[in-house]
């Protein structure tokens, strides 16, 4: 399969390796994950893209549905059997592509995933407050991206950015407004469609509702097992990548 035209994908590490897949999250791009691809691309072929609407795939365009990201997903695989990684809203778009592709997604690992459409996921996340930010009045996409960003940086360290980072992370509030809107009215997946081993990540000191949520998944899942990683919070991946990886590692290897 051809990726969609402007999807931006780039592989790394021995082509006859077992592929592992690394699935950002959302107003994040596939740089987000670079330092993790290098601590697995000597042992795997580590596939990294921005998904639509970000980064260097901003000008594919809508829609910013989770069936559309995974559409993306099984376009960028292929036919190669291979492991999953997904960080945050990426997390949900390798687990729906487990239950599409069971014949071809060996393993899952996911970090910190939103389990938005549950009734006690809270309306105070940075997405919650980004798509609330209008107080009544239109929202506006790029708008709600500056929220978002404020929120997860500070308001100091978003008014240092070079003005054209922040008109570029402007840029990518369609996809994030279109896809974490979407992410509230139904399920990304069905717990019964994941017969894939999975390993839930969660930062040892990060929110109590990324927590929560990596617990259910252990509760929910077949076979889940659920990993603290210690010291980290949301974006562990990033800033604590060594073990990270080396849980990814393991798990592919268990169930090659």
């Amino acid at each position: 399969m051809t990726p969609p035209a402007g999807l931006w994908v780039e592989e790394a590490g021995p082509p006859e390796a077992l592929p592992v897949v690394l699935v950002h999250g959302s107003m994040d791009r596939s740089a987000g994950l670079l330092k993790l691809s290098r601590r697995l691309d000597e042992q795997h072929r580590v596939i990294r893209y921005d998904r639509r609407g970000y980064g260097r795939s901003v000008e594919v365009g809508g829609p910013y549905t989770m069936a559309a990201h995974v559409d993306d997903l099984e376009h960028v695989v292929g036919e190669r059997r291979m492991v999953l990684f997904g960080h945050s809203y990426g997390g949900n778009v390798a687990l729906a592509l487990a239950q599409r592709r069971q014949d071809l997604v060996q393993a899952v690992a996911v970090y910190e995933t939103p389990l938005s459409w549950l009734d006690w996921w809270p309306v105070s996340t940075a997405g919650g407050d980004a798509l609330a930010a209008a107080d009544g009045a239109p929202l506006v996409p790029a708008d709600a991206a500056e929220r978002f960003m404020r929120r997860l940086i500070g308001d100091e360290r978003w008014s240092r950015l070079p003005a054209r980072t922040r008109q570029a992370r402007r840029a990518e509030g369609a996809a994030m407004v279109g896809e974490l809107d979407d992410l509230r009215w139904q399920p990304a997946w069905e717990p019964k469609g994941i017969t894939a081993p999975v390993v839930a990540m969660r930062g040892a000191d990060g929110a109590a509702h990324h927590r929560r949520s990596t617990a259910h998944l252990g509760s929910v899942l077949a076979d889940c097992a659920v990993i603290d990683v210690r010291g980290a919070r949301h974006f562990g991946p990033n800033t604590h990548p060594d073990a990270v990886a080396e849980i990814v590692h393991a798990l592919a290897i268990r169930t090659e």
